[in-house]
């Protein structure tokens, strides 16, 4: 009898086991068969870029929302210059995707760069842009000229405001005084002005109030210092309207600042070069800024 009971225990136990790795087995193939989850990669959402209408500023871009957005003036070559702690002021704008509902706008001038902290930034024509962490509402603009080198952002810049090193086409760096007419070796942001893209203006020291005196009549020497032709002055905040003017030299139009005819230096190749200033010697090819002379007579 014991026997028997044993027995039938035995085949019991035997069916329960089987039974729990048929089980394992069909679970264990049911986690094989389920794919796996792949976590959702999160982009930026596409963002709207406005032109507003500002009583002060005229057009200026903001984001979707109406929160205006900036350029400063260290990243006149184009890459970001604001890190660390500067970012906490001056959050980074960016979007993969910008969307535009005003037709001034072009898509092309829209680009996107990676930081030098490795995030990526929306860009307009070359200049990295920004939030103010102060502007509270839709249009404020409390971040204007913060330290004379933060400006709102204009889809319409003709003139900028750049603050950098001083770099000769002889590879010395250059300080200047606050006239902007004594040029010293040594390394030092300097304040001045460049074209909507960048590229630094000059003026020449010989010549006098809304007067030309280098450019030839056949425009021979025109590549080398060639003449700055904007007739649409708009630029930061710093500057006064009335130091803008334009005169004609030959048949063209060239840009006066502060009655100083406006060259380039065929010789800057990329955004953000300064040679002129040491060609053939510093002072004679100066560069512009808010404490510039106004030419002689």
């Amino acid at each position: 009898m014991k026997k028997n009971l044993l027995t039938k225990v035995s085949k019991i136990s035997l069916l329960l086991m089987a039974g729990l790795l048929m089980y394992n087995c069909n679970n264990s193939n049911d986690d094989m068969k389920t794919p796996p989850v792949t976590p959702s990669v999160v982009t930026p959402e596409s963002r709207t870029i406005k032109v507003m209408e500002n009583a002060t500023f005229g057009k200026i871009l903001t984001d979707q929302a109406g929160k205006t957005l900036y350029f400063f003036s260290d990243d006149y070559k184009g890459v970001s210059e604001c890190k660390d702690g500067c970012l906490s002021v001056w959050p980074i704008f960016y979007t993969d995707n910008v969307n535009m509902i005003d037709p001034s706008l072009n898509q092309s001038d829209f680009a996107t760069i990676t930081r030098p902290d490795g995030k990526k930034q929306t860009t307009y024509k070359g200049w990295p842009l920004y939030y103010y962490a102060n502007d509270n509402k839709a249009g404020d603009t409390a971040g204007d000229k913060v330290g004379d080198v933060w400006y709102v952002a204009k889809p319409d810049y003709t003139v900028m405001y750049a603050s950098g090193q001083l770099v000769g086409e002889n590879g010395k760096n250059y300080t200047t005084s606050a006239n902007a007419q004594v040029y010293t070796e040594g390394n030092g942001k300097t304040l001045y002005l460049t074209d909507a893209s960048g590229r630094t203006l000059y003026a020449f020291s010989p010549d006098k109030k809304d007067t030309n005196t280098f450019t030839a009549s056949d425009f021979g020497n025109n590549g080398v210092w060639p003449i700055v032709g904007l007739n649409k002055m708009k630029f930061p905040s710093i500057m006064n309207p009335s130091d803008f003017g334009t005169i004609t030299v030959f048949g063209r139009t060239q840009l006066t600042y502060r009655g100083w005819p406006v060259y380039y230096f065929g010789g800057d190749g990329n955004r953000g070069d300064n040679k002129g200033v040491s060609v053939p010697n510093p002072g004679v090819w100066p560069i512009f800024n808010t404490g510039t002379p106004i030419a002689p007579l």
